[in-house]
Formats: structure tokens, sequence, C-alpha cells
């Protein structure tokens, strides 16, 4: 399953009508085209927010430059009703005020009409996490590697160390696909992450460029020492040194590592096939159910702020809520919904911890 991105909803054949967007829109799609290099499907999606915007100003019979933002705030209320989710919502705003922020640059407006405009706000959902039982039973899960010409054996070797590099570290699927077998000066200038086979530590570069160096386990160590001996670097690219590559020998692409860890998860009989962050997640929920360490559970996901890493705490009171449903003899007295009671309780603590920076 690959990354959950947004989709442009557009009726088929209208694909190629980016002309019937107002003149301002066209300007702004050929500086983010050209100036900010963005991918195609990323323009795709710019395209998409305008298509939108121009239908709202057209149904005031307006430009879309002459908007107001009580008409922003009038469409916000009417795909909400419709039943948009917030974070859709927000993502279109999104979309809107980086057009309207270039139109004040170009001096085409005085006032972003959408910059103090709100999606709704929405309870964070939860994020997915394997049990504890669950997360070992993947990483430690081998599949036969009986083949005449060995592929069976290099693959199985390639997504075991994978599989339990992502688990015993948290790594995010970037991360651990920009690793190389070492540092190198190459690493250096490419802005690459590196594994420190002496002291069993992963050097990773994260968001926004962040360094930052995660243990790695015993096991994770097993399995990345079984996969040097066989990855065979006359396999790789001419100038690669990525530590996980494809048959072809290319750095893997993260689509790649999704559909593998997905066949690895549904072979070892998981209940629902798994992706890479679900492994992050569960690296983090088990660590903090461990050691209660919210700070170094921060750090060792490479988290800027500790609000990212709070919402952890509330998977932990599911965690001490099924515990106690299971193991107190009057936990279900009276009817009491404990779940709720202690998700009222993280809400509080989140809440204090807030007031108190």
């Amino acid at each position: 399953m690959p990354p959950r991105q947004r989709v442009p909803s557009r009726p088929q054949g209208e694909d190629a009508l980016p002309e019937a967007l107002p003149h301002s829109a066209l300007r702004y799609l050929e500086h983010v085209r050209f100036e900010r290099r963005l991918a195609e499907r990323t323009l795709a999606l710019y395209t998409e927010d305008l298509r939108k915007l121009q239908q709202v100003a057209a149904a005031q019979g307006l430009d879309v430059l002459a908007l107001q933002p009580f008409h922003i705030r009038q469409q916000v209320a009417r795909m909400h009703s419709q039943g948009r989710s917030a974070r859709g919502i927000a993502l279109i705003l999104s979309g809107w005020r980086s057009f309207y922020r270039w139109a004040v640059l170009q001096g085409l407006l005085e006032v972003n009409p959408v910059q103090d405009v709100r999606a709704p706000k929405s309870r964070r959902p939860l994020p997915k996490a394997l049990g504890a039982d669950e997360a070992v039973q993947l990483a430690a899960f081998r599949q036969p590697m009986v083949d005449a010409n060995g592929a069976a054996q290099w693959l199985e070797l390639r997504d075991a160390a994978m599989t339990e590099l992502l688990y015993s570290s948290g790594l995010r699927i970037g991360e651990l696909l920009g690793l190389d077998l070492c540092a190198s000066a190459q690493s250096q200038q490419q802005g690459r992450g590196w594994i420190d086979w002496q002291e069993a530590e992963a050097h990773v570069i994260g968001k926004g460029q962040k360094r930052r160096s995660v243990p790695i386990g015993a096991a994770a160590m097993r399995a990345l020492l079984a996969w040097q001996q066989v990855r065979d670097p006359a396999r790789q690219w001419p100038g690669q040194n990525a530590l996980f590559i494809s048959q072809r020998g290319a750095r893997m692409s993260p689509q790649s590592a999704w559909q593998r860890l997905r066949q690895r998860s549904q072979a070892a009989g998981m209940a629902m096939p798994v992706h890479p962050h679900m492994l992050r997640h569960s690296f983090a929920s088990h660590v903090l159910q461990s050691s209660g360490d919210l700070r170094a559970v921060q750090e060792l996901l490479g988290h800027a702020n500790i609000s990212t890493t709070q919402i952890y705490t509330r998977l932990d009171f599911q965690h001490l809520a099924r515990i106690y449903d299971a193991a107190h003899p009057r936990a279900r007295a009276g009817g009491v919904d404990v779940k709720a009671g202690l998700d009222a309780a993280g809400d509080r603590a989140q809440g204090k911890d807030k007031a108190q920076k």
C-alpha cells in the first residue's frame, strides 16, 4: 500500500484543460512548475486546487482575485457539510493560500483572503501499531530460500534485513532507503545516511535534513550482516553505495519496499497488511510502553516537537486500558467506559504539557 496522497478527483476527459483557468492561476502554475520545480503529480494537485477555486469564484460571478474571506469560509462550510474530511479541506486551503500568497507578492492583491481561514478541527487518528508479539513475529519471520540461481535467498535476506531494521530503529521508509553501506565523502555530499557497523548504529538524514543516530538491535545487526554477505557490490549501479538495492542494482524505491513488506506480512500470517510506517509506530509504542520516557522516544524518532510524539501516549493508554480490563476484577463494574476515561486523561495531560511550555 503506497503512502496516502491526495488524488485529483477530476472527471475523465478534463485532464487537458488548464487553459480554462484564469490567467492569474496559469501564471502561478508556471511559477511553481519552473521556479519550484515541482513534480508532475504535485503540479496536478495544485491545478486541481485552482479548479476548485475557479468553481467557487464562478458561482459568485467573480474573478478568483475578487474573492473575499467570507466566500472562502462559506465554501469551507459547504465542503464540511458534504462530508469532506478536515484533512482534505486543510489541503485544499493550503493550495489556495499558496496561490494568494504569490498573488500578493506579485502585486495582484493587497490581502490574502485565505490567510486567516482554517479547516474544521478533527481528532487526530491514532497511528496503527502492531502488538509486541505481532511485531516480533513479523521481524523474526523467514521464508524458504531454496532455488536454482540464489535469487530467492538474495531477496529473502534483503527483505528480512529491511524488516528488522524498520522495527529495531523506528526509521521512516525514506530514511531506511537513504542509507549507504558506510560513511563516505559521497554520502556526505549527497546527504545520505549510513551504517556504523562497529557501533551498531544507523546515522540517518530525517525531515528537514536533520541528522540523528539511532541504535540497531542485535537481531537487526545479524540480519544486516547476513544481507551484506550476499549483497554483491558488482550488482550495484556505478556510483551507488546504497545499503538496499533492487535486483537491477539501483537504490530501492519506496513503492517496491511497500510492496515487499506487504507481501511479507501476509506470508507471516499478519491479520492485516503491514506497511513500513506501521513498524515505526510499533517501535515508538513499544519503547514508550517499556520505558515511559517520552523524550527518549522523541529523540529516537527524530521529531522536532514533542507534541508530535505525544500521540503515542494515547496508544499507551489503550495498552494500559486493555491490561486493566483483563486483570482487574471490577474493571467493567457499573458500565464505566475505561477507554474513554483514559483518552480524556491523555487529552488533559497533553493540554497541561502545552500550557507549561
